[in-house]
């Protein structure tokens, strides 16, 4: 079935709120089907109308895409079409016509084509891997049976010099920087700036330290035509066959990849979705599968690609004047996760990390730990607030004489860090992570810390803040008139706290960064962060393959 080329009107195309008033109308589709449901993207109208599934192009440039003519809008039908039938060979019925007749417009006719639909036949909804993930039946066995397929698909793709030039650096970075580009108005909305320039900034430093390994995988037939927008609701399972569809046909660039780039997708999706561990079990099947022992040092930083992308098509998204407002608001959720998650794996890789925000008093520990939180979308854990609490103690009321004695005990500060220790660890170890937020003044607390966090095999860092003494006197000065302020310590315990502050030395811990706390607080974040993409913990090691019997 495909749609004649003879148009009228090549360019004319339905006006958006025509065309969706057409799809949302059974009466519209040739099977008059019961009900009509609409789904929309930020490339395409998507109409569910078992047992089809129509769609159609939104006449859109968007840099990496054009679509605003006719031609090329069918020229892109017939290669979603062709390209997917690689993988999900059973439901592509082909490209039908939408017509502009008398009586208005008309689908599956070839009178006078204004528009274009692929058309399909509609998968099972308990079929999709996300939803199968959803009511928890997706299951380690269900990713071998995709990895397989993927594994086949993939050592019939072979590279050719024309493919292989897009796994140049160069032509690697035209992809990144046109993400940045066209995200640059979603800071300060969805990704704060120092989220933004760190992910820059990292990215551009991967390209640096990798090249030789980007040239090794190039020059070995890594870059194939390979899919492009492997995500779990583009992966459908039955007993009896998995259908991979979607992928990316309107550019070539963005489904010329590696192997790995391709892989790293849906393992990121798996993240987002709460299972890392069928994440790593996909990625250890595909490095056993395809015998490619390298996958792993370039799986973080394409799940960062992948996870930045989906914030900018999710924000995308969300500014179309035609998606109802609330779908836009759940983009703008899903966006800013996204991007939390892109940062997350050039800070901590693929596995749950620790940061302990420490310094002495007022050198903004407790800000920039909630910064730091906030862009990575962890939990920030305040020893202030954890010992207020744990004391029945108002947070923002500074108690008389008698209530700071009790609570600045020795007794009652080590149940204090011993409760930052015991959250941090049970959040570890469910493959989350945190920031602590405390001084950490003494030795023997950071030690312990270590110690807990070691036994559990959770990787850490301290953030250590510094600023000079007048600029900590200037703040403590502010503080004393400040009614939102957690924290009991004011200018005249200063001295004090000085005296008491163990500065960690140089022999103390590898993972142990400084940020000075300068009052431009963003620039401060900004700092921490690049410190942290540098000291990211190598990647956890691979447990040993299991014996045949």
């Amino acid at each position: 079935m495909t749609a004649s080329p003879r148009t009228d009107a090549p360019d004319a195309a339905p006006a958006a709120r025509e065309l969706l008033t057409f799809l949302d109308n059974p009466a519209s589709y040739p099977h008059a089907p019961d009900d009509v449901t609409i789904v929309q993207t930020h490339i395409s109208y998507v109409a569910l109308v078992p047992p089809y599934v129509y769609k159609v192009k939104k006449p859109v440039d968007l840099g990496f895409l054009d679509f605003t003519t006719l031609e090329q809008r069918r020229h892109y039908c017939h290669q979603e079409v062709e390209l997917n039938r690689r993988l999900c060979n059973t439901i592509y019925e082909g490209v039908v016509a939408i017509s502009r007749t008398p009586e208005g417009l008309a689908l599956e006719d070839d009178s006078n084509v204004v528009d274009v639909a692929v058309k399909m036949k509609k998968l099972s909804d308990v079929g999709f891997a996300d939803a199968q993930l959803e009511h928890g039946t997706l299951t380690a066995d269900d990713l071998d049976r995709v990895a397989a397929k993927l594994q086949a698909f993939y050592e019939a793709r072979t590279s050719s010099p024309e493919i292989a030039a897009a796994g140049r650096t160069e032509k690697l970075r035209v992809n990144t920087d046109e993400n940045f580009a066209q995200t640059e108005d979603h800071v300060g909305t969805l990704l704060s700036r120092p989220a933004y320039d760190t992910l820059r900034y990292a990215t551009d430093r991967f390209y640096d330290q990798h090249a030789e390994l980007l040239n090794r995988r190039r020059a070995g037939g890594h870059i194939v035509d390979a899919h492009g927008d492997l995500r779990l609701e583009h992966v459908h399972l039955t007993p009896e066959r998995i259908c991979i569809y979607d992928c990316i046909e309107f550019n070539e660039r963005f489904r010329h990849i590696d192997v790995a780039n391709d892989i790293a997708f849906l393992a990121m999706d798996l993240d987002l979705h709460g299972r890392p561990d069928l994440a790593n079990h996909l990625v250890r099947h595909m490095v056993r599968g395809l015998d490619d022992p390298e996958l792993p040092r370039l799986v973080n930083f394409y799940k960062s690609y992948r996870a930045y992308v989906r914030g900018k098509v999710e924000g995308m998204r969300s500014g179309e004047d035609e998606v109802p407002p609330d779908e836009c608001a759940a983009s703008r959720r899903r966006a800013r996760t996204a991007y939390q998650w892109a940062l997350r794996y050039m800070v901590a890789g693929s596995q749950p990390l620790v940061i302990a925000v420490m310094g002495r008093v007022a050198t903004g520990k407790s800000t920039q730990a909630q910064a730091i939180a906030d862009a990575l979308g962890w939990e920030a854990i305040n020893s202030d607030r954890v010992r207020k609490q744990a004391a029945g103690v108002p947070l923002h009321e500074r108690g008389d004489d008698a209530t700071r004695e009790a609570l600045y005990t020795r007794a009652m500060t080590e149940k204090t860090y011993d409760a930052l220790f015991d959250t941090a660890v049970e959040r570890g170890q469910a493959g989350l992570g945190t920031v602590l937020d405390a001084t950490f003044s003494r030795r023997a607390h950071r030690d312990r810390l270590r110690d807990r966090l070691g036994a559990a095999g959770i990787p850490h860092v301290f953030v250590e803040l510094t600023a000079d003494d007048e600029t900590l006197r200037a703040r403590l000065r502010r503080r004393a008139t400040g009614g939102d302020v957690v924290s009991d310590a004011r200018l005249e315990d200063f001295d004090m706290l000085r005296q008491r502050y163990e500065a960690p030395d140089a022999l103390e811990d590898a993972r142990h960064i400084h940020a000075v706390s300068e009052d431009d607080a963003e620039a401060t974040t900004c700092d921490a962060l690049k410190h942290l993409v540098r000291l990211r913990p190598a990647p956890a090691p691979e447990p040993p393959a299991l014996d045949a019997d």
